[in-house]
């Protein structure tokens, strides 16, 4: 069978298509029982089945993937291997041919190839040419330099490697599994002994890197003053010492505090004091359009996208439609790229008892579809900013030459050879936005974030109250965002004791940021002395709250952007779930709820309650508020954590983070904070709390989960917007006002900005976190931990680059999935009983739609033989006991002309299928991995959880205790699982609880599975994946959890169901929760106290009045304390993920 065409690059050509219609035409024969076929596209890899025109399209708009020879997933066998059997990796073992690497120099030089001729006869190198005296430019001699390395076998009689790929083969195997230098130096030593005394190999390392460095870019080194004030670039590229503060741009060569006065110290090169290295952004943008796949898919926001008004790339949203609208030049060219940066800080040494914060400046390209925007691979490093301290404000300075870059991008733009078109053109860019932290949000944009102003959004409309005992500021007031009629806006008691009729503040433009800022024009930058009598009145504001201008404003577009700075929704949600976690557990340090607080509820008026009470002369009574949980409801609380198992690959394991002893939380990382807010909190805290404190935070976690989706409807989150600002309001009825920090106040924005920008996980800094997580791996001089960075990212950026073109090794581009398709370890056979024997056969006709009309034939000679009226049941019963023998006797029966006439698949199943099975205790289908419940029992993780929707809309709920494969004589195979099913029917084995979660009770079956009419069995196909959270407090039931396979990525080719779940795990269930009319007292009270307990006594005594007036002075540094808490190193987050996952997929 002709395959050729599956290496065809341009997939509207005849031939392709010709080719795309042999593959459907074959995989057609062995469809699933659906109708299903395993897509090879390179966006689903065998991860998903779908119809045959939906693969068709997939194959069209995306490829198929590379190296799929033979089609083992869709019927064609592979020596003698069954439709089960999987080898290790899907990358074949074909022979590596030198056209691997020629085709990319031809993309990497289309200049020089064009005028070369074939590659064959392209002279050396060193060989003496005819030609014009001025000889060939550095690219040319380039480009023969490395088409001889080519075509240079590596050692005499090699057919398999010449000399250049197998040095880039063997590096990209260092840099795929991470070894050191070392390591790879002695494994080249190793193979230059092993192999022929002729080999071209480089005999180190470092050889081995002067070669590659050849096929990537390189970087430049910008000195920087060392306190951020300048940069010694273009007119100040000759300075010895910073004019604004005078420092030297060189180290002293000062030892042990005396000065060398020898003639050699003299002559001893000069050491800088800082270093900036620029990886320039021009050449790197050429290169997406140098690989004939990333060409393609950098048109995709223009060609490929369905425009059926849901979001699903930021080329969906307002801020991109509002830019291209502005920008018509721009827009018109589809290949002109639209860029998101991202800056974080982190400590290169993972070691936290060293101080040092190293900020990479990262750019995404956002013309990539979704599968690859976001893949670590796509991601450029612009900037390395080096520690060991923060730019913080300083940032600005070593943004300058990546500005200037984007300046020129946008007025000039590049000239660009773009490799599927052949053709080269002017290509330009524009930056869209920036994505960071809180703090670096700060610093990135110029506004200060902390303070009474410290919300970005609202600028200067900003709501905030200082506490005057908890010294901070708590921002309440989310009554305004209400509509103007709703209830809550009049009541005063169970707010701060005031009416609240004020209107929402309005988002500002870049137009009236620039008014803002003309008063800070001329700001100069670089660390300053700190004055530690700097010190105000409580009350005296500064002057403004903007630190500088942004040398964004320069970019000339940049003040006409809806957003230009994203709030980050992980940090955002981490440090809500601090707020609320230790606040309900009362933790040391973490609660919002201490004395301090309690005095503050007094000195507003409010909640009286809940004040504190004197208990003789040196004690004090804290009533317990109603979000108080005593000993045995933290205990419930914590054990459904602790007892949590998820499936393999969804979190890492949380359940180590409960501490049962000492009623506490700790150690969890970001995308832990992500899994407990939105899925596990909401069915943990069920029981533990009143019912009205429970709904309005299950409300909140349902927001979070709802903003996170990967595709947004803007009606709906103009819903979410109300929706939650009633919440925010809720809480403030519930909670203090010292829990209510800047963090959660700008849980008010992010629909706003989901609206404006699509969704969040292209805006995150989650990716960002894995990313630096992979830089800090390059280090390996702790000396030069920058220098280690960059060495380490441009030989990855060379390799990324080059594996694009390799088509028989495994490379980051075609790895296997962590969940690879029908996958199931050990095989056992087995010989199947009777009872199971007919069960299994029994499902497999009852799910074909071949055998459909024999069944009808059935059950109509099964109501002819009753003289009377009788039920469906009875018919259906006796349809299911004997339909198995029946089929078989009534195809026997038929006469050979008509026997003939039917399909081979119901000739076959006729016929029985074989008494022996194979037996699993592990399979993986549709990217999702099972697991039978023995199999599991010593395992962290659980796998053992299905769920099944039929055609009517009933959803089953099971547990998997047995995987076989039924065998019709070796012409089809089916894969079954067998489940013990919770009765669903009589709804004594599942209910909804007052939230709306759905529960189930495995000790209620719908049957056992041992009678001949019960159904045990469905397809492996059919099978969805929950996970069921065991919860102590009601015995026997378990909390149902969805899940879906990660990498999926709704595009709009297929139709989406509206109850189906669109994000890997995160999508919304529908919990049945009300927030309008759930707490809305009509009398305006509330139980802020718990009567059933005393309260707490505490020995400390009460802040006076005088201690308060020593105290009632502003340090500005003090303004962000308590405000929002980050860990320093947040790059290690969710090890157990893949490397290029979003979603986190998440």
């Amino acid at each position: 069978m002709d395959k050729s065409w599956m290496k065809i690059t341009n997939r509207r050509s005849r031939e392709y298509l010709d080719g795309v219609q042999q593959f459907l035409n074959f995989a057609s024969n062995h469809a699933h029982l659906d109708g299903t076929i395993s897509c090879p596209c390179k966006n689903c890899v065998h991860t998903n089945s779908w119809p045959i025109d939906v693969v068709k399209a997939h194959l069209v708009s995306k490829g198929i993937c590379r190296g799929y020879n033979p089609w083992i997933f869709n019927g064609e066998s592979s020596s003698a291997k069954t439709s089960t059997e999987i080898p290790n990796s899907h990358v074949q073992e074909n022979p590596i041919e030198y056209a691997d690497l020629r085709d990319m120099l031809h993309d990497m030089f289309p200049i020089q190839d064009m005028a070369s001729g074939p590659m064959e006869e392209v002279p050396s190198v060193h060989q003496p040419t005819e030609g014009p005296s001025e000889g060939p430019n550095e690219d040319a001699l380039l480009f023969m330099k490395l088409l001889e390395d080519a075509n240079q076998p590596c050692y005499e009689g090699c057919k398999h490697f010449s000399k250049l790929s197998a040095i880039v083969h063997l590096y990209h195997i260092k840099c795929l599994n991470g070894w050191t230098n070392k390591s790879f130096t002695i494994l080249l030593e190793f193979l230059l002994d092993f192999l022929p005394s002729n080999a071209k190999l480089p005999k180190d390392c470092y050889e081995a890197k002067k070669i590659i460095k050849d096929l990537g870019l390189s970087y430049e080194k910008i000195h920087a003053c060392p306190k951020d004030c300048i940069l010694y670039w273009k007119g100040n590229a000759n300075l010895e010492a910073c004019p604004n503060c005078n420092l030297s741009r060189w180290k002293s060569n000062e030892s042990k505090g005396q000065q060398s006065t020898n003639a050699s110290s003299k002559r001893r090169k000069k050491k800088v004091a800082k270093i900036l290295r620029w990886f320039p952004l021009k050449p790197r943008l050429k290169r997406l359009f140098m690989s004939p796949e990333t060409a393609n898919h950098m048109k995709w926001h223009a060609n490929g996208r369905v425009n059926d008004g849901l979001m699903r790339h930021p080329a969906d949203s307002e801020a991109w439609k509002s830019f291209d609208s502005k920008y018509i030049e721009f827009s018109s060219e589809p290949r002109n790229v639209r860029l998101g940066l991202a800056a974080d800080g982190f400590n290169p040494y993972g070691n936290m008892s060293t101080s040092h914060s190293t900020w990479p400046v990262i750019l995404i390209p956002y013309n990539l579809p979704p599968w690859m925007c976001m893949k670590r691979s796509n991601f450029m490093l612009s900037l390395l900013i080096p520690g060991p301290t923060s730019p913080g404000n300083d940032i600005d300075v070593y943004l300058q030459p990546l500005v200037e870059e984007l300046k020129e991008l946008w007025d000039v733009g590049v000239e660009t050879f773009d490799v599927s078109s052949k053709k080269s053109f002017q290509m330009h860019a524009a930056l869209l936005w920036t994505i960071n932290d809180f703090p670096a949000y700060g610093d990135i944009s110029g506004w200060s974030t902390k303070g009474s102003l410290a919300c970005p959004s609202c600028n200067y409309d900003s709501q905030s109250r200082w506490l005057r005992y908890g010294r901070k500021f708590s921002y309440i007031g989310h009554r305004r965002f209400l509509d103007s009629d709703h209830k809550f806006r009049k009541k005063k008691k169970s707010f701060d004791g005031h009416v609240d009729m004020r209107s929402a503040p309005i988002t500002v433009s870049g137009g009236e940021i620039m008014l803002q800022t003309d008063a800070i024009a001329d700001h100069v930058f670089g660390k300053k002395k700190v004055n530690l009598t700097n010190k105000r009145k409580r009350g005296e504001e500064a002057l403004t709250m903007w630190k500088k201008i942004s040398i964004f404003f320069t970019l000339p577009y940049w003040e006409d952007h809806v957003l230009r700075h994203n709030l980050d929704v992980i940090h955002i949600e981490k440090n809500v779930v601090d707020n609320i976690i230790g606040t309900l557990l009362n933790l040391d340090g973490k609660t919002k709820d201490n004395l301090k607080a309690r005095q503050d509820l007094k000195d507003m008026g409010i909640r009286s309650g809940l004040h504190l009470e004197k208990v003789g002369n040196d004690q004090t009574r804290m009533p317990h508020a109603c979000y108080h949980m005593n000993a045995s409801e933290k205990d419930g609380f914590l054990q459904v954590l602790k007892n949590v198992r998820v499936p393999d690959g969804y979190s890492s394991n949380i359940s180590r983070c409960i501490k049962l002893k000492e009623r506490k939380i700790s150690g969890m990382k970001s995308h832990d904070n992500h899994i407990l807010m939105q899925q596990l909190f909401p069915i943990a805290i069920r029981g533990s709390l009143p019912p009205e404190v429970s709904r309005s935070l299950i409300d909140l976690s349902c927001f979070f989960r709802e903003i996170c989706s990967k595709v947004l409807n803007v009606e709906e989150l103009g819903a979410l917007e109300k929706r939650v600002a009633v919440t925010l309001c809720e809480l403030e009825r519930i909670f203090p006002p010292s829990f209510f920090t800047v963090m959660v106040h700008l849980v008010i924005h992010l629909a706003s900005e989901a609206k404006v920008a699509g969704p969040v996980h292209y805006r995150w800094m989650y990716p960002i976190e894995r990313y630096l997580s992979r830089l800090k791996s390059y280090v390996h001089n702790k000396t030069y931990p920058e220098g280690s960075i960059a060495e380490g990212y441009i030989a990855e950026e060379c390799l990324t680059f080059c594996s694009r073109y390799f088509k028989s090794v495994e490379t980051a581009f075609n790895r296997p999935v962590r969940n690879v398709e029908e996958s199931m370890g050990a095989v056992v056979s087995i010989t199947l009983d009777s009872n199971s024997w007919i069960q299994a056969h029994r499902y497999v006709l009852f799910n074909c739609e071949e055998i459909t009309p024999f069944r009808d034939i059935h059950i109509a000679e099964i109501k002819v033989g009753f003289p009377f009226h009788v039920t469906d049941d009875v018919i259906q019963k006796q349809h299911i006991e004997e339909f198995c023998s029946w089929f078989r006797e009534y195809v026997m029966s038929m006469d050979a002309s008509k026997r003939n006439e039917l399909s081979d698949k119901v000739r076959w199943f006729a016929r029985y299928p074989d008494n022996e099975a194979k037996r699993f205790k592990r399979y993986v289908i549709n990217g999702l991995k099972f697991r039978t419940k023995d199999f599991e029992t010593t395992r962290k993780t659980q796998n053992s959880g299905v769920y099944v929707i039929t055609e009517g809309g009933a959803t089953y709920y099971g547990v998997l205790i047995d995987i076989i494969e039924l065998n019709y004589s070796d012409k089809y195979r089916y894969v079954l699982f067998k489940c013990q099913w919770a009765d669903v029917i009589s709804g004594r084995g599942c209910k909804k609880d007052d939230f709306g979660f759905p529960l189930v009770n495995f000790s209620r079956l719908i049957h056992t599975g041992d009678r001949l009419i019960d159904e045990p069995y469905v397809l492996a196909t059919q099978a969805s994946q929950v996970f069921y959270v065991e919860d102590v407090r009601h015995k026997d039931w378990m909390v149902v959890v969805k899940t879906k396979p990660r990498e999926v990525f709704d595009v709009g080719i297929e139709a989406v169901d509206d109850d189906e779940e669109v994000d890997t795990y995160m999508e919304n269930v529908p919990y049945n929760v009300t927030t309008d009319d759930a707490c809305d007292d009509a009398n305006d009270n509330h139980a802020w106290a718990r009567v059933d307990e005393e309260g707490t006594i505490y020995d400390t005594p009460l802040i006076s009045e005088d201690e308060l007036l020593e105290q009632d002075f502003i340090d500005d540094e003090e303004l962000g304390d308590d405000v929002y808490e980050f860990n320093d190193d947040e790059s290690n987050d969710d090890e157990s993920s893949d490397d290029d996952s979003s979603d986190f997929n998440a």
